[in-house]
């Protein structure tokens, strides 16, 4: 979608690090020598830049899913050609597993490069830790994207509007997936509604490995088991009321109508 936007590409492996570059900066500048320290006393590592590096990283990952679908929904009605597909030899959910795919695809090697980049800069190591488990964790955590892309993508259906709501649904990201803090620093409501989040068991899942903290359930298989269920669930979460949305415009306003 965007290959024609050379610069995009260049965008998707900058914006993490300037995204992490802020709050490493301003710990560093407001913590002094005891940054580290202080750090490690909340979180379990005094490596705040990976840390950081790894939570924008995610984060970069999850909002990238949220904007393609949503977007790509968006301007398909804009442009009258929504209809025509929904006309094609194939299932709608065929075309949307199409979108999503790409986007995974481009999300996980944007993590790797962007990632290295942001470690290089800082000059830390990006090659510590369990490397096969947090790229397992990293690789599980995109399948139930596609659930929260569908979802995201039905509510563009319904209210016909996406750069609000990828501007609003990027800071309820930021904070459910604690992209610069642990959730464990949220009250037990919010870290409910955290651990709901299935980017929340990525971020965690890939901290732990690198960093050796701790995993929400002791050992890393059990919390990719977890997030092995959102993979089962969430799509079909997100297909259900994609589903339901789409049968309803079509019985009021019908699907092109924007």
């Amino acid at each position: 979608m965007r290959t024609r936007y050379r610069g995009w590409f260049l965008l998707d492996l900058v914006i993490p690090t300037i995204t992490a570059a802020i709050p490493i900066l301003l710990g560093r500048a407001t913590g002094g020598l005891n940054a580290a320290a202080n750090f490690e006393q909340n979180t379990g590592t005094g490596n705040y830049v990976v840390y950081i590096l790894i939570g924008a990283n995610v984060f970069s990952m999850v909002s990238a899913a949220l904007w393609n679908m949503g977007f790509w929904m968006r301007r398909e009605a804009q442009t009258g050609t929504l209809e025509a597909l929904y006309l094609a030899p194939t299932t709608r959910f065929h075309i949307i597993a199409g979108i999503a795919l790409y986007g995974a695809i481009r999300s996980i090697v944007n993590f790797v490069v962007a990632f290295s980049l942001g470690c290089l800069l800082f000059q830390v190591n990006p090659l510590q830790g369990n490397i096969l488990v947090a790229l397992a964790f990293l690789l599980t955590g995109v399948l139930p994207l596609f659930g929260l892309s569908l979802l995201f993508g039905a509510v563009v259906l319904k209210v016909k509007e996406a750069n609000a709501l990828v501007q609003l649904m990027q800071w309820v990201v930021s904070l459910l997936m604690g992209v610069y803090f642990p959730v464990t620093v949220f009250p037990p409501f919010l870290r409910v509604l955290a651990l709901l989040f299935p980017p929340t068991w990525v971020n965690n899942g890939v901290r732990a490995s690198l960093l050796g903290l701790g995993y929400f359930f002791e050992t890393w298989y059990a919390d990719l088991a977890v997030l092995w269920a959102f993979v089962l669930l969430g799509p079909l979460i997100g297909m259900w009321a994609f589903a339901q949305v789409e049968r309803n415009l079509k019985r009021n306003e019908g699907i092109g109508q924007f």
